[in-house]
This record gives C-alpha cells, structure tokens and sequence, in this order.
C-alpha cells in the first residue's frame, strides 16, 4: 500500500510504501468496540460511594408508637424512606477494570488505523520539525494539509516545540506514536504523522515484518 507524502506547505512530494498489515488490516467492528469498552472502563476511578442505612449517623430511636397513631409503621430516621436516610442499591467503591489479549488489542489498533486511512483521515508529512514552539506556525502547516477538524499529531520520539506549539489549538492533541490508542483514534477525525512516525507504528505493530527482520537476523 502506497500513501501520499505532503511538504510544510500542504504539496505533494511523493509516496511511500507502507505496511498492509498495519494499514490494510480490514475493519473488525466487534473488537474495535471491545477495546474501546475496555479503555473507557478503566479510566473510572471507581470511588463513588453512598451510606446504607446501617452507616448513617442518625437516631435510631422510634419515631412514635407503632399503634394506635393512625401512621405509617415509621421506624428510625435512618430508613431508606426518608430524607437524610440510608440509600438502597447505591454505588460503593469497586473496580471497573478489563482486560483484554495483547493480540486483540493490536489487532483493534490496527483496525482503526487502516479505517483512517480508507477514509482519507491520515496525513503523512515528510519531515515534522519546529525550530520555535509557535502556535501560527503550526497553525499554518495544519491548513495546509487542510486538516479543519480536529485532529492527533503523532511523533516518533518527544518534540517538545511541536507540543508547545499545538498547546493553544482547540481539537488538537501530540503525542508519540507508541501511545496511540483506539479511544483516542476514534474520537479525533484526522491523524498527522510524519515519515519517521510512519516507519516506527511499523516497527511497533508489524509483527510479520518484524519476524522477518529476526530470521534475517539470526
């Protein structure tokens, strides 16, 4: 698979060969959303808790008499039934966390990643690389590559002008490429990537091309 490389200015400068294995993986919906549950899971801290009527600190004491009041059978101030009382079925602190094989998580990664590129939301620059952490500078390539919307910036190694300078641009967001995610992926529209970047999600998630490399190796 060949994918279309743009300079600082938004031209095109060419292609490069990239991975079918990385970028051609077809769409595989019900791990994709699995792994979307999964990370939204957990980033619940799980620490919602309410009182159940045995940890309210109230009176116990009867209210009044149980006959001859013409009342409901009231008990004590911390019933359910009243306010300030205890709370049935609430939230107590738990663990929302799942778990999922390393080979299904790759494999929804992949997918998404190959989605973008079948829908024409990835942009691949030659070389990404600020020599100041200017805010119009960026500002000025990402219209170029005419990414309106909101977008992932991904790096191969940490450079900080470049997060310095998209600090400031609502809807987009830096990281490095080894953090990719699918919650993320699925939630900005376009994904910006320079070559380097390109070349190291390979490295990351290509598995049958890094068999290779071993057995050329050994």
């Amino acid at each position: 698979m060949d994918l279309e490389v743009f300079d600082l200015k938004g031209e095109k400068t060419g292609k490069i060969k990239v991975s079918d294995y990385v970028f051609g993986q077809a769409l595989n919906e019900a791990v994709v959303h699995q792994a979307l549950l999964m990370q939204l899971a957990n980033r619940r801290q799980g620490t919602a808790d309410t009182q159940t009527r045995s940890e309210v600190t109230r009176s116990t004491k009867k209210a009044y008499a149980q006959k001859h009041t013409g009342r409901a059978r009231r008990g004590g101030a911390t019933s359910p039934l009243l306010k300030g009382g205890g709370v049935v079925f609430g939230p107590h602190p738990r663990s929302y966390r799942q778990d999922m094989p390393k080979k299904m998580r790759r494999l929804a990664l992949r997918s998404v990643l190959s989605g973008k590129v079948n829908g024409g939301e990835v942009k691949v620059i030659k070389k990404l690389d600020l020599k100041e952490p200017k805010t119009k500078l960026m500002s000025d390539i990402l219209f170029a590559l005419g990414v309106d919307n909101t977008a992932i910036i991904g790096v191969a190694l940490g450079k900080d002008n470049i997060t310095r300078a998209c600090s400031n641009l609502p809807g987009i967001k830096t990281t490095m490429v080894s953090m990719l995610n699918v919650a993320d992926l699925l939630s900005y529209k376009m994904l910006v990537l320079d070559v380097d970047a390109v070349r190291r999600i390979e490295e990351l998630w290509d598995e049958k091309k890094v068999a290779k490399d071993k057995e050329k190796a050994g």
